[in-house]
């Protein structure tokens, strides 16, 4: 009876904090995810990753390169930090390889829809997310597993 409880409990309060988080603005995020314990960073990180590509793609989109070109920069930066605390904690490993297994496709179908040169920065973001889930997948499967 009282596990029924908490469940139901922790049910109620789930919707409510999850709305919280995505109306957060990115620096409240960023300073919410600096004061977090390890095992939160990596999923908080990534969180900002993902906002900051979305970030850039419209950017793109409204011909604003250079912004979005930091915002890419971001994007890598914020996926270090995330793959890093993943690996320091050793969880949240499968969700943030996946989460940058999403972003270096978008990262892709970005490039493809920019100026030549323009493509060179994305590229090695593309290249930078791919190099940390290779990362990543090596330490859950293989050498430098847990």
């Amino acid at each position: 009876m009282r596990r029924t409880a908490i469940i139901l409990a922790l049910a109620t309060l789930a919707p409510p904090i999850l709305a919280a988080a995505k109306d957060e603005s990115i620096p409240q995020l960023i300073n919410r995810a600096e004061a977090a314990r390890l095992d939160e960073r990596p999923q908080l990180y990534a969180e900002i990753a993902e906002r900051r590509l979305r970030n850039a793609d419209q950017l793109f989109t409204d011909g604003r390169v250079e912004e979005a070109q930091t915002a890419v920069q971001d994007v890598v930066g914020y996926s270090d930090k995330a793959a890093d605390a993943a690996a320091k904690t050793g969880k949240k490993l499968k969700n943030t390889e996946i989460a940058l297994r999403k972003m270096a496709e978008k990262l892709r179908d970005i490039k493809r829809s920019l100026a030549f040169e323009d493509q060179a920065p994305v590229q090695i973001a593309i290249e930078h997310l791919e190099k940390l889930r290779t990362d990543m997948l090596n330490r859950m499967f293989g050498k430098g597993g847990k």
